[in-house]
């Protein structure tokens, strides 16, 4: 099985690494379990909304923009949440 053209180890390697870049791009202090999560569920939800828009990527590096740009709307969210 793999997600988006990458396997699973490879998309949690790089969920991972898609969160702790929007962490330190969102100047988020969250640990390393929360980068994970963000990043791998960003990805798959911004996935989903690209693919229901009709565009879909594939490969580590698209996987790790769009779980970037996921991990950081999903960190906005929960910051609005929070207020």
């Amino acid at each position: 099985m793999d997600v988006n053209g990458v396997g699973w180890i490879a998309a949690i390697i790089i969920g991972g690494f898609a969160g702790w870049l929007a962490e330190q791009f969102m100047k988020s202090e969250m640990g390393m379990f929360t980068n994970i999560l963000l990043g791998i569920v960003g990805a798959i939800v911004l996935n989903a909304i690209l693919a229901l828009t009709g565009m879909g990527f594939t490969g580590w590096l698209a996987y790790l923009v769009i779980g970037f740009i996921g991990a950081c709307l999903l960190i906005a969210v929960g910051r609005a949440v929070r207020r």
